[in-house]
């Protein structure tokens, strides 16, 4: 008797998120980490902002606060964002605009809603994730790698049922621009009630869904995944399943998202994520004496 080879992965648990208040006081929507669920190695933090209808002169962002050890994956989905760092960077995040982040030895950055944006006020919405660097990595200069909306590679099935932006990765022959320190699949995919799709995902890879709106299939048990939530995929197949019941009423929005576990200590402290106590404590002894520089006008 032989025992077929299992392809698609089975789902390993449906976090929920919570809500925190980030920054200089927006609220966000958080699978991880949490009390009772740290890390997701080789990632570190999801965070969903909105979406939320700000009123004129009431859109909040993050003003100036350090970051070293990791690297910062900005999604714009809606609204505008202005960004400014300590080694004289800055730009403007437009809708489905990326900005990936790795801020290496260390950089002091600043995140405030676009300032016509915020006198108008609008609809916001975004994702910041938090990719952790390998131990070699840690200490590299800081680089952006700023892709507009325009530069995303968008994919479609035949039918158009199933449509993806590849951020990172590949999927449906659409091929990321983005270059990662260690293999990284980031994948935003849409698929209209009665659709699927079957996902090549490396068995090595740590995988897990999170539902931006609606409510979907997942695994080869289908398991039920709502908004808000993390579907976490167990490293059992090569392959992950993802549909939209026929019955449903909206499209399934997520965001796929994969990388290859480091199976490396992580320490962290706030902003700062390395592997030892030792560099944590000097990481906060170089922002305090200005190492990672400031934030000039």
């Amino acid at each position: 008797m032989t025992t077929q080879t299992q392809t698609l992965r089975t789902v390993a648990g449906i976090i929920n998120s919570v809500e925190t208040l980030e920054g200089a006081g927006f609220l966000v929507r958080r699978p991880f980490p949490k009390s009772s669920f740290s890390e997701f190695d080789p990632f570190l933090l999801l965070d969903e902002l909105g979406p939320v209808n700000q009123k004129p002169g009431q859109a909040k962002g993050a003003p100036d606060h350090p970051h070293r050890g990791f690297e910062i994956v900005s999604y714009v989905l809606d609204g505008r964002l202005e960004h400014k760092d300590s080694v004289g960077h800055a730009g403007l995040l437009n809708p489905g605009d990326v900005q990936w982040m790795t801020a290496g030895a260390g950089v002091v950055h600043s995140e405030m809603p676009e300032a016509e944006f915020n006198r108008t006020g609008g609809r916001l919405h975004g994702i910041q994730l938090w990719v952790n660097l390998p131990q070699r990595d840690k200490m590299i200069a800081p680089r952006y790698q700023e892709i507009p909306s325009a530069q995303i590679p968008v994919a479609q099935t035949k039918d158009g049922s199933v449509t993806v932006r590849a951020i990172a990765g590949e999927a449906l022959g659409a091929k990321a621009v983005i270059e990662t320190r260690t293999p990284i699949i980031y994948l935003h995919f849409t698929l209209q009630p009665g659709a699927s799709i079957v996902q090549p995902v490396p068995k090595e890879y740590n995988a897990f869904a999170y539902v931006l709106d609606g409510s979907g299939l997942f695994g080869t048990e289908q398991e039920r995944g709502e908004d808000g939530q993390m579907v976490i995929f167990a490293p059992d197949g090569e392959e992950v399943a993802i549909a939209n019941p026929a019955d449903a009423t909206q499209p399934l929005d997520l965001l796929l998202i994969a990388g290859v576990p480091l199976n490396e200590p992580v320490v962290r402290y706030g902003p700062f994520v390395m592997n030892t106590e030792a560099e944590i404590l000097q990481a906060i002894d170089d922002y305090q004496n200005g190492k990672m520089g400031h934030i000039y006008a």
